[in-house]
């Protein structure tokens, strides 16, 4: 084994992935809750949920660059970018509680704004932590299968953090029981806090580096930056536009989810059943992919993880003509295939800092990770956007708490085309836009890119 590839000690590896268990969470339970809590609790229209979500997303993006730069900044300056993780993880569970604490009475429209401060704000916490925290695998280790290793045990933990907030998440809002502020709170309350502790636990492992002058610039010149990695790397630009598609598909199919259970299967606590057997298959399935990867390649791994994916989606458009409980066993499917989605590429972005620092010089780590959570949030928000477009031009019918609705088959059809067909669609996309990556172990270890071959070369035996 090479210098390259001394093995990370347990200790780095665990505390790191423990770092999944809050960003997990923070990604899984408002895509699974916000949009339901707003149509079926708060009585804002589903149109105008949608909108609020994208709202408080298009102001993560635009910040997200710019912490990335500063991360950099506060990496040469302090040698460390734990400051920026410690105070994600400590201002997060404070936005997440008052999300969920809206006060029933203040009516839709007032309702609207506090959602939407609130959980603007809980946003940023998060991309505090988060732009940070996806830039460390790059600087604890340089090794191609270590990251691979490194980046399968996060997928690991963020696979339990799913089934943990996807699951207990609405269990915990079942003990508010008619009152379903009292519901929320305590729900928002206590994952609030698992989210936070996590993420402060897991700032702990951000290495220390020798400090050295760095110019923090102007805003204007972070967004600059990071347009420049984009600009240069065509590696990163293919691998991000993959990654957001795919958070396009699994963010609608998310938020789909409580809509699904309540609607299709006739219970809302099926949302449960729902991620058990999205999550139990994707435990099982993390080790598998990343034994492929080792064997075939993070690139043929997480095509034939993808392609498993798009095939459980399509599956489930049958729910149109026979909706029913046979529907876990290709959400089952989906749940193998999404643990390769997530691990893969997400193994994938270290090589690809680490190819450009080959290139273009060290210290740009936290803008590339600015950059990937602008465009991952992105993907993520944009799915909740379409499902709520869905819902509006099907016809769902909004309600408040203690009211009951009857929706019409058009809605019920939204809901199940918004879980299938057009996740499906999104995946294949995704697929076509992988194609352009290019880089393979080799150009890792030697820093030299892989050309794209030429219609012959493509040819050839």
């Amino acid at each position: 084994m090479s210098a390259l590839e001394q093995p990370l000690p347990r200790k780095t590896v665990a505390t790191y992935a423990l770092g999944s268990m809050g960003t997990g969470g923070f990604a899984t339970l408002p895509g699974l809750v916000l949009i339901y809590y707003m149509t079926d609790t708060l009585g804002i229209a589903a149109i105008a949920a949608g909108l609020l979500v994208t709202l408080a997303k298009v102001w993560d993006v635009l910040i997200d660059p710019v912490i990335g730069a500063r991360s950099d900044h506060d990496l040469a300056s302090t040698g460390s970018r734990k400051r920026f993780m410690v105070l994600g993880g400590m201002l997060l569970p404070v936005f997440f509680l008052l999300t969920f604490a809206v006060p029933t009475a203040i009516g839709p429209v007032a309702a609207s704004i506090w959602v939407l401060i609130a959980f603007t704000a809980t946003a940023t916490a998060f991309s505090l932590f988060q732009v940070p925290y996806i830039a460390l695998p790059a600087e604890l280790t340089e090794g191609y299968d270590q990251r691979t290793r490194l980046l399968s045990i996060r997928v690991l933990v963020l696979s339990v953090a799913i089934l943990v907030f996807g699951a207990g998440g609405p269990a915990l809002r079942s003990l508010g029981g008619e009152n379903k502020w009292l519901g929320y709170f305590l729900m928002a309350l206590a994952c609030g806090v698992l989210i936070g502790v996590s993420m402060l636990l897991a700032a702990r492992v951000a290495p220390r580096q020798n400090t050295r002058h760095s110019n923090i610039g102007s805003i204007m010149e972070n967004y600059s930056n990071g347009f420049a990695t984009l600009k240069r790397s065509q590696p990163f630009r293919a691998l991000l536009l993959t990654f957001a598609l795919q958070g396009l598909a699994t963010g609608g199919m998310l938020a789909g989810a409580q809509y699904v259970a309540t609607w299709i299967l006739r219970d809302e606590a099926a949302v449960i059943f729902l991620f058990v057997a999205l999550i139990g298959p994707a435990l099982l399935f993390v080790p598998i992919w990343r034994m492929l990867a080792k064997r075939l390649g993070k690139e043929k791994a997480f095509n034939y993880s993808s392609i498993l994916f798009g095939i459980a989606a399509i599956t489930l458009s049958f729910m149109l003509i026979a909706p029913g409980n046979w529907i876990y066993f290709p959400v089952a499917l989906a749940g193998a295939g999404y643990a390769g989605m997530q691990s893969l590429p997400m193994s994938m972005l270290p090589d690809v800092i680490s190819h450009d620092a080959g290139t273009h010089g060290d210290g740009q780590a936290g803008i590339f990770g600015g950059v990937w959570t602008a465009g991952e949030t992105t993907g993520m928000a944009l799915g909740a956007t379409v499902l709520t477009l869905m819902l509006w031009a099907s016809g769902y019918v909004e309600s408040v708490a203690g009211q009951t609705v009857t929706q019409q088959s058009s809605a019920i059809n939204g809901i199940i085309m918004s879980f299938s067909i057009v996740p499906a669609v999104i995946i294949a996309l995704s697929l076509l836009s992988f194609r352009r990556y290019p880089l393979r172990e080799d150009d890792i270890s030697h820093g030299a890119p892989r050309t794209a071959p030429t219609a012959t070369e493509g040819n050839q035996p």
